[in-house]
């Protein structure tokens, strides 16, 4: 199969995906419908999916105050819902495992 043929076969198989995620229907009915080995469609849409690009990563506004000049207090950090109070002398990984979690989670 040439390079112009394979990109054919790309493109109708596009389609037909696009088709088949407008369609509301299940794989088996909409294959059904068109005459296709329901194999191949799952093949496609897998294929399709594996090469879409990663999402660009979320970034969230964050606002900091200025200090108070009292060193002791706890430094509040709001994570969704949840607030994570932070001492002097914090464990950076733990808080850090914390924050991924907690933004995961929200």
């Amino acid at each position: 199969m040439t390079k112009a043929e394979l990109e054919e076969l790309r493109e109708l198989w596009r389609a037909r995906v696009a088709d088949f995620r407008a369609s509301g229907q299940t794989g088996a009915a909409w294959c059904a419908v068109h005459q296709i080995k329901e194999h191949q469609l799952w093949y496609w849409v897998g294929k399709f999916k594996a090469e879409q690009v990663e999402p660009q990563p979320r970034f969230v506004p964050i606002h900091v105050q200025e200090p108070t000049g009292e060193v002791d207090k706890p430094l509040s950090v709001r994570v969704g819902p949840a607030i994570i109070e932070v001492t002097p002398g914090y464990d950076t990984e733990l808080l850090r495992d914390v924050v991924r979690t907690l933004s995961g989670l929200c």
